[in-house]
């Protein structure tokens, strides 16, 4: 006989669902500030004087909204965190009450509720509004023993035996004392305080371990909890260093990740300071699970430490030989969450979490017993700072080892281009002879601008995969159509370091002052990568006159582009001292590009029929007549946007008007204390801003797009009304059937809006095919007829 009647049992499950799509219906629901319902249209204006407002209005039904509370948001909040980190069986509303005795009229409320396989996690949350001292609670933890174990006997009738139930206490903006008994109480029960610190760090978690997130998660609120009886026995070899013992063996990194736990450097952690890791990046695991599932692996060995705090670990010797002091044995591990804290190779062992060997590979562990955090500290810091990382340099150098005889083009080319630029450095006939840094050697220039310059200048193809992209072999040095790949990359490679050699080689010969002259506009970083990008775009110039093709000499190739050098350099050497320092003082991660097109725009001056598309659109954008046309038109067109907008939501709703668009008041209120709180501390006149001069463009977007088809009651015909659709809709190119279509120029106009409204932070300004756009907008406001309404 059950601990209480069948059917409450199914009133119970009544209340939880694992539909997928359901779910996700409710997750998106609850990741939203505000509640929404839908009510009647005649309704709506009672609920407006609650509180409420319009969120959208359909053909039977209008759809309100109203900010959540802060416990609700708060509730939300955590129920969303256990749909993230992977649960699929929750309550769906506030409603789920459970039953702790035979009695079922004894029932708590729980306000979440979340069950896998292994867990049954009952959340309880209590939140202020204002960050306050947490009031006691002495009557919840006081009875929580007796309801938990009542609790677990109805969780084990519901959803059988063996399942793991943890009661979380969550508080936010509560400032519960870790001293006061009232904690002791809690902690007593063996539940788990779930306060503001822990919240952030699980929000950390699931943002950069993403599915992974759930087994540090596990070692949080699980720590050195017993997942089951059974020990892990392994085959192992106990050894001793540093005055250590350590044990070697290969796990399945299924087991490890429930066992591990990583001490992050938080306060969530902070009953284990010190604690010394960092958070992973989020980018590398796919990439490393990737990896895995593509039948990579790492040789390299997870560094553990055992807590031996509740449940220890023991080695059971089974043979030593003569020669060595290790020895041979079964390791056995107890089966608990969070025993082994993982000192290196978090991003390895989280990388197996969501990869399709996570159950059926072993990876290697060297692993401690009991050192304290101060000891895992010094090893993990050993490791950080006395194991030299492999440099960017010396990976781009290694890709010629590992990527020559690869059957992916995108690969092949990748160890070309470091072919190329070890040739240009070892070879000591060559004016760069001993000038590019390449793996761990240093010298003046470094190994990266060459390879940006290589993948960018179009002496080579682009590829991916197996696939050259198209438009990139035109001008190419590499034939794609000799299929002996080898042969290919020695003749491309060999072409190519003789013609940049060549061009390197006229410097130092005909403009010394300017070759010998370190960090300047040949011999440097942001030199290197202009000039070489300059010489494949010179390259590619003519090509398209036919001057040259892929199997021209390295000499009659520099003799066709000759002249275009000539002119950059005779330009440098008398360039005006102003301008000089103008370019030498460019600094960030653009300013390679700008000498670039400095370099072009020398050239163009001189030859313009060199004036490729980059150059052409480079000049557009430094056109300040063209930007002051681009800027004149965007303006009026936000006027007209503004007067349109505003006149409209007037007539069709007269003195409500304000309460119907009350969403975008508000924010516009903000904005406007905002800016006149930036303009007293600016030292400012000061100046009542109103709030209707802080809309943006999307608010005036969400207004035309909800009052699309909106017409006034009375005869909008007499009134001479016009829908925002009459006014609004333009076919801008990008279709003009259905309304998004329809307002599609409006995004395309807010990008560029941003172009010169921040133009002083920005690199990219407009071209003339962006300005030509908005001239056609602004034509569009300026034929309307837009006559004021009466």
């Amino acid at each position: 006989m059950g601990f209480i009647p069948q059917i409450e049992i199914d009133l119970l499950k009544g209340k939880l669902s694992t539909d997928l799509s359901a779910l996700g219906k409710i997750y998106k629901s609850k990741k939203k500030k505000h509640q929404s319902m839908s009510v009647d249209h005649s309704l709506v204006d009672d609920f407006i004087t609650k509180g409420w407002e319009v969120e959208k209005t359909l053909a039977t039904k209008t759809v309100i909204k109203k900010d959540k509370t802060h416990s609700r948001q708060f509730e939300d909040d955590i129920w969303c965190q256990f749909y993230e980190l992977g649960y699929r069986n929750l309550n769906y509303d506030e409603t789920f009450c459970l039953p702790f005795s035979s009695d079922v009229s004894d029932k708590k409320q729980i306000d979440i509720i979340a069950i896998d396989k292994e867990t049954v996690f009952l959340v309880e949350c209590k939140s202020s509004e204002k960050l306050k001292k947490a009031p006691s609670y002495k009557d919840i933890f006081e009875s929580l023993g007796l309801r938990l174990d009542g609790f677990r006997k109805v969780i084990e009738q519901a959803f059988g035996k063996g399942l793991k139930v943890k009661y979380i206490f969550a508080t936010r903006n509560l400032r519960l004392d870790i001293e006061d008994a009232d904690f002791a109480r809690l902690s007593k029960t063996g539940s788990f305080y779930y306060n503001d610190n822990t919240y952030d760090y699980i929000n950390s978690l699931i943002k950069n371990y993403k599915g992974a997130s759930r087994y540090q998660f596990l070692g949080l609120l699980f720590k050195n909890e017993i997942i089951n009886l059974e020990k892990i026995e392994i085959p192992a070899v106990e050894g001793e260093m540093g005055g250590r013992k350590y044990y070697m063996f290969s796990i399945e990194p299924g087991l490890l990740l429930k066992m591990g736990y990583v001490l992050h450097r938080t306060k969530a952690n902070e009953a284990e300071f010190p604690t010394y890791q960092r958070l992973l990046v989020p980018s590398r695991l796919p990439v490393i699970t990737k990896y895995i599932n593509g039948g990579g692996y790492f040789p390299n060995a997870i560094i553990l430490n055992f807590s031996p705090k509740k449940h220890a670990i023991s080695f059971e010797p089974s043979s030593r030989t003569i020669s060595s002091i290790s020895r041979f044995g079964t390791l056995k591990i107890p089966n608990a969450y969070g025993i082994a804290y993982v000192i290196d190779g978090q991003h390895r062992l989280y990388g197996y979490a969501d990869s399709d060997y996570k159950d059926s590979n072993t990876i290697p562990v060297v692993a401690f017993n009991d050192l304290s955090t101060i000891e895992q500290l010094e090893i993990f810091m050993d490791i950080n700072q006395n194991q030299k990382a492999v440099s960017p340099s010396l990976r781009l150098d290694l890709e010629e080892d590992l990527f020559w005889d690869s059957d992916r083009a995108d690969s092949r080319l990748k160890a070309l281009r470091s072919s190329i630029i070890k040739g240009l450095t070892n070879s000591q006939s060559g004016s760069l002879f001993n000038k590019i840094s390449v793996g761990e050697d240093s010298y003046l220039l470094t190994f990266k601008p060459f390879y940006n310059a290589l993948t960018s200048s179009g002496l080579l193809p682009s590829a991916k995969g197996n696939k050259y992209t198209e438009g990139t072999t035109i001008a190419s040095i590499y034939n794609v159509n000799n299929h002996n790949h080898n042969d290919e990359m020695i003749r491309s490679k060999t072409k190519i370091v003789q013609f940049i050699t060549l061009c390197y080689d006229f410097v130092e010969e005909k403009y010394s002052e300017i070759f010998e002259r370190p960090n300047y506009f040949i011999l440097s970083n942001r030199g290197s990568f202009a000039y070489i990008a300059l010489l494949g775009s010179l390259n590619s110039f003519v090509t398209e006159k036919g001057l040259v093709n892929y199997n021209t000499s390295s000499k009659d190739r520099f003799t066709e582009i000759e002249k275009y050098l000539k002119a950059l350099l005779d330009y440098i050497k008398i360039i005006p001292k102003e301008e000089e320092k103008n370019q030498l003082s460019l600094l960030g991660s653009t300013a390679d590009t700008k000498w670039l097109r400095f370099f072009q725009t020398i050239v163009n001056s001189h030859f313009p029929d060199y004036e490729p598309a980059e150059l052409v659109l480079w000049k557009e954008m430094h056109d300040e007549q063209l930007q002051d046309e681009g800027r004149k038109y965007g303006v009026t067109i936000e006027k007209h946007m503004k007067r349109i907008v505003l006149e409209k939501i007037q007539y069709l709703y007269k003195e409500d008007w304000e309460l119907e668009i009350n969403s975008i008041k508000r924010e516009c209120l903000k904005r406007a204390e905002e800016e006149n709180e930036k303009n007293y501390k600016d030292g400012l006149k000061k100046k009542n801003v109103q709030w209707t001069e802080m809309f943006n463009i999307n608010d005036y977007k969400w207004i035309i797009e909800k009052y699309w088809t909106k017409v006034p009651e009375i005869d909008a015909e007499k009134a001479g009304f016009k829908t925002f659709e009459h006014d609004f809709a333009i076919n801008a190119g990008f279709g003009f059937h259905s309304k998004p279509e329809k307002l599609k120029w409006i995004s395309f106009f807010n990008s560029y809006r941003n172009l010169w409204a921040h133009e002083g932070t920005k690199e990219k300004r407009l071209n003339r095919d962006e300005v030509q756009f908005l001239e056609m907008i602004h034509s569009h406001f300026e034929n309307k007829s837009t006559k004021k309404l009466t």
